[in-house]
Formats: structure tokens, sequence, C-alpha cells
């Protein structure tokens, strides 16, 4: 697969860099803010732009490797949860009605002999991966599905005119799976990336130290492998389609916001095949899943929000859209010193 990025318009996030100096207040006075505007305007390819039409995009999938304990949860809910989904039921449901955005539900790999709910899309490559311990989690072929159904979904909001792009997810174990991922990608150790997920006891966060460390083992006696072959030995279906969601969406040139552990996992497997598809990543906040942060390191990324969040779904990029329409608020409304009849400086007020 080939992913030709679009580089960001320097032009315009320097026209806005400008801007910021003149309006009025001290120059860096509202900090992350008028970064934030300067990058959406670098984007969006505007000195001022308005806020972006957003869509949100859900993808569920299971994970073989649930049978080995790693989740405080049953595999069953995963369904569950994506009829939850379909009812409007969940924390996303809430959130993206707030913030006016399209949501969309699909499943990718959901293991479950019932069909999903009317309302989701059906994108399903196969019932749940493999466990990873023992093989690979998806074939090429079943992986370059995955990243399909993602690509698609992000293609078809870009002809929507959506502007910015969040993707969600929902996966018994896709912790485990999100943690193997950022261990290969970035050489992190499980102890160091493996957090609780869904909650796991102390028994339970052992246990699942140790799957991660099993497939790692799996992985590396095969020798070096690529990027894609690596997130096929490793990933999840869902986690796969997030990957190809965010590789369409900065091949078309439109932003997204990444979510939390599971999310920024999918995003250092894009970078992984694609480095440029980090130009067009904004974290949206630091997950209390503390392996997060090594994946964020290697894609140099700072979050906007910490607020404890372990949820998943989109939840923590959905609450940020708050941030971010006030920071292109602030950019575009306020006056200017010279519309506000202000000095600019102590230089110019003498």
């Amino acid at each position: 697969m080939s992913y030709a990025i679009p580089p960001v318009d320097v032009q315009a996030g320097e026209a806005a860099r400008a801007r910021q100096l003149e309006l009025t207040k001290p120059p860096g006075s509202l900090g992350r803010l008028e970064d934030l505007a300067c990058w959406f305007a670098a984007r969006l390819r505007t000195p001022v732009p308005s806020m972006p039409r957003c869509e949100i995009f859900v993808f569920a999938g299971d994970h073989g490797v649930a049978e080995r304990g790693v989740s405080a949860f049953p595999q069953s809910v995963t369904a569950q949860m994506v009829s939850n989904f379909a009812r409007g039921g969940a924390a996303i449901n809430v959130l993206a009605s707030l913030e006016n955005c399209r949501l969309e539900v699909v499943d990718v790999g959901v293991a479950s002999s019932e069909p999903s709910p009317a309302n989701v899309r059906k994108e399903r490559v196969r019932a749940g991966t493999r466990d990873l311990t023992a093989t690979a989690a998806m074939t090429l072929d079943e992986l370059r599905a995955a990243l399909g159904a993602g690509e698609r979904c992000a293609r078809e909001a870009i002809e929507r005119n959506a502007q910015l792009l969040i993707a969600g997810e929902m996966g018994i174990a896709n912790s485990t799976a999100a943690a193997c991922l950022i261990c290969a990608f970035t050489g992190a150790t499980p102890e160091s990336v493996v957090g609780r997920g869904t909650g796991v006891d102390d028994a339970g966060l052992a246990r699942k130290r140790a799957v991660v460390q099993l497939a790692l083992d799996r992985v590396a006696r095969a020798g070096s492998r690529d990027a894609m072959h690596t997130l096929a030995e490793l990933g999840g279906l869902e986690i796969a389609a997030i990957t190809g969601f965010y590789l369409e969406a900065a091949r078309q040139g439109v932003p997204v916001m990444l979510d939390g552990y599971i999310a920024t996992a999918a995003a250092l497997s894009a970078a992984a095949i694609q480095p440029a598809v980090a130009d067009w990543m904004l974290a949206a906040h630091a997950s209390a899943e503390s392996g997060q942060r090594f994946a964020l390191e290697k894609l140099k990324l700072e979050p906007l929000l910490d607020f404890g969040l372990r949820l998943g779904e989109g939840t923590g990029a959905v609450l940020a859209l708050a941030v971010v329409r006030a920071a292109l608020a602030l950019h575009a409304r306020m006056a200017t010193f010279g519309e506000a009849g202000v000095s600019g400086s102590i230089t110019e007020s003498k």
C-alpha cells in the first residue's frame, strides 16, 4: 500500500503566528491555545480557520488473546457495548451529541454469532483476531481488509466535507494488543507499557505483562519484520481499521485528533507505515494508561488534556474539541492592537 502524504501549509501557519503577535495580549500569554490555532491554520490552509466540521467513528473488534485472562470483563461485552452505542447509551454518544458531531459505529471484527444492530456499519473482516501469543493475530490479507475499512470510513467522511476526524474503539483485551504494538515500535518493556486496562487486579496485571512478553518473544524469534507484518502479528482488527483511517485522512490532507491508549497505538502503527502521517495528528489527552507516553514521545506529540481518562471510545478526543473551539475563536475574534487602538509594545507607546 502506498500513502503519499501532502505537506502542511507552512505559510498559513506562519501568517497565523504573525496574527497572534498582533492580538491584544502579551505575546504567548494564551500559551498552547496560540499554538493550537496556528496548528490548525497550517492544516486547514487558512491563516484564520473556523472550527472544523468533525466526524467520529467507533471501530469495534475482538481479540483472541482475551482467552488468556488479560481483561476484567468477558469478551461478550464487546458486542453488548456495540449494541449500547447503537442505542445511544454510551459516553461517546453523550459527548458526540454535545458537540453535534456525526457518530458512526463500525463492526470490523466483533466475535459474535449475532449480527450487529441495523445502524452499525458492517465491515466485519472476521469474528475477532487469533491469540497473538500463539500465532499472528491477523493474516496480511485480513490486515489489508481492516485497513481498507478504516480508509473507506475516512474517505466517505471527507466526501461529506468533514475537516477533522476522530477514531474511537471498543474491544475487550485491546489494551493488550496495543501494549504489544507500543513495545514493538518503541522498544519499551512490558513492565513500563502494560497497564490495568479494564481494571485487572495485581495478579491480572502480572499475567497481562507475561502475555505481552510471550507475544513479543514469539515475533522476535521470526526475525526482523516491517511495520505491516508487526501490525498483523500483534494488532487487532479495530486497531488496524483506525490505522487505515489515520493514513487515509492524512493522504487527503485532513487532520485527526487522537484519543487515548488504543488510538495512540494505532497512530504509532500508522507512522511506522508512513512517518509523514504524524504531521496530521493532534493528541487530545494523556491516558491514565501510562504506556501511552512512549507512543506519544515516539510520535513527538504532546497531549492537550490530562483528566485521568481510560475509557476509550473516542471520549477524550471529543472532550478536547471544546479547547480547539476556544483556541480558534480567540484567534479569529480578538481585536488586534490596531483595531482596538491599544499600544502593541512598550516601544510603540513611547
